[in-house]
């Protein structure tokens, strides 16, 4: 029975227990094939991605056209914003930052209000008065009017302005010749004037006369030219100007006991707020205006003027970004049609790369990184055209040119996101085939 035993018993041999530790030498040996393993098909699957959108050239183009469009879109929305932003922002600094601009109220009719500035409230007197609220250094009433101006047989339309000698400093305006008209010129309204550049050169370039000393005529009266400004730059044109002394102005062009708008500066930002809040108490003394009534004017400082700009910039971005992101929702659209038929095209392909050991992530990988090739292509393309496109525009706008960070990298940041958000589904669905019933397939 023993000997019995003894045959039927199975003699196992020892094994040696597996203690490799987790950073051993073949853990380590695995991460690296596998980590290689992935670098290798991740490069391949590349390649197969080029492969196939280059075997269709015009499909491919194609179907890229809605994303550069819509990128080309968004970047050449961002450039002009940006450089409208950045003009606004950029004029307003020049005034500085302890400025207060007082304007009229809006008109009512019928419960209905009309635009700020659309009704006559401020007055030559108003001026006098602020002008002697403490901390404000410097008040200029101004009136502005459009007009003609001509000179011998040039002519030129343009803005005319009625101020006082503290304007100059108010807006920071330099001479390129000549000087600023004086206070008597101010008081005895004399009729002389000052040139912005653009309208210096369209009234004396063609005959290469020195302006300063010149007689102008605007609209029916005639004006001694006292001086040129240099020229401000930027957008909207601030240099195509004509300055005169404001009662010249009040008597000889407008005929008028209101002012469009007065400048106030203080003498320190720190007392903006409350120059600003002495404004309104004086003014509504002045108007007769009843506790808690409406005011007929407002009063906002250089550093409102510039949040609310700021926030108008920031909300015309959006509005275009948002229509010009349309654009690339139906790109995306487009990207996903395209890719599902290419896996209908190749499925055959997919299920012979199955059969010689192709795993259903590869497959995934594989178009999910040809959508995302086709997408970033568009996304260049777009890019460069968007560029193009905001540079024209702001040239003739004559607006800065800006390029940021963001306007380098969001084009890439959408691509990728629509080429991995419109491409997952295809993607998924080329990896979940049959490998026999793709193999049938003809």
């Amino acid at each position: 029975m023993s000997s019995s035993l003894q045959k039927d018993k199975t003699v196992l041999p020892s094994a040696k227990p597996q203690t490799t530790p987790f950073f051993g030498a073949s853990s380590f040996q695995d991460f690296h094939e596998n980590r290689t393993h992935r670098g290798v098909m991740v490069g391949a699957n590349f390649v197969i991605a080029l492969e196939s959108l280059w075997s269709n050239k015009l499909r491919s183009l194609l179907t890229g056209l809605g994303i550069f469009i819509g990128v080309a879109a968004v970047i050449a929305a961002l450039t002009l914003t940006q450089g409208a932003g950045q003009f606004i922002t950029s004029n307003i600094a020049s005034l500085g930052t302890n400025v207060i601009t007082i304007i009229p109220g809006a008109t009512t009719s019928r419960g209905t209000f009309g635009g700020a500035g659309t009704t006559q409230s401020l007055t030559p007197e108003d001026a006098i008065a602020i002008e002697k609220i403490r901390h404000v250094s410097a008040v200029s009433p101004i009136i502005t009017v459009n007009a003609q101006v001509v000179f011998g047989k040039q002519n030129w339309n343009t803005r005319v302005q009625g101020v006082n000698t503290a304007f100059q400093d108010i807006e920071g305006w330099q001479m390129a010749e000549g000087v600023w008209f004086s206070e008597a010129d101010v008081s005895g309204g004399q009729p002389v004037a000052i040139l912005g550049q653009t309208v210096a050169h369209n009234l004396f370039d063609a005959t290469g006369t020195d302006p300063v000393g010149q007689t102008i005529r605007i609209r029916d009266q005639e004006f001694k030219v006292v001086g040129v400004l240099q020229a401000k730059g930027g957008g909207f044109n601030e240099d195509d100007i004509v300055f005169v002394p404001f009662n010249t102005a009040l008597t000889r062009l407008k005929n008028t006991t209101f002012v469009d708008e007065i400048l106030v500066q203080v003498d320190s930002s720190n007392n903006l707020n409350q120059v600003q809040q002495d404004i309104k108490t004086i003014l509504e003394q002045r108007h007769q205006i009843p506790s808690g009534g409406l005011d007929d004017f407002t009063a906002i400082s250089s550093t409102q003027l510039l949040q609310t700009a700021q926030q108008f910039t920031q909300i015309l971005t959006f509005l275009l970004v948002g229509i010009a992101g349309i654009s690339l929702t139906v790109g995306g659209i487009g990207i996903m049609n395209i890719m599902i038929v290419s896996v209908t095209e190749r499925t055959r392909e997919i299920g012979i790369r199955m059969s010689i050991g192709a795993r259903r992530r590869d497959i995934r990988n594989q178009f999910l990184i040809e959508a995302l090739v086709l997408s970033l292509f568009g996304g260049v393309i777009g890019m460069l055209i968007g560029f193009l496109l905001g540079l024209m525009i702001t040239r003739a706008t004559g607006l800065p040119f800006v390029i940021t960070a963001v306007s380098l990298l969001l084009p890439f940041i959408i691509c990728s996101i629509i080429g991995v958000a419109f491409g997952l589904y295809p993607a998924i669905r080329a990896s979940r085939l049959d490998q026999i019933v793709a193999l049938r397939t003809e």
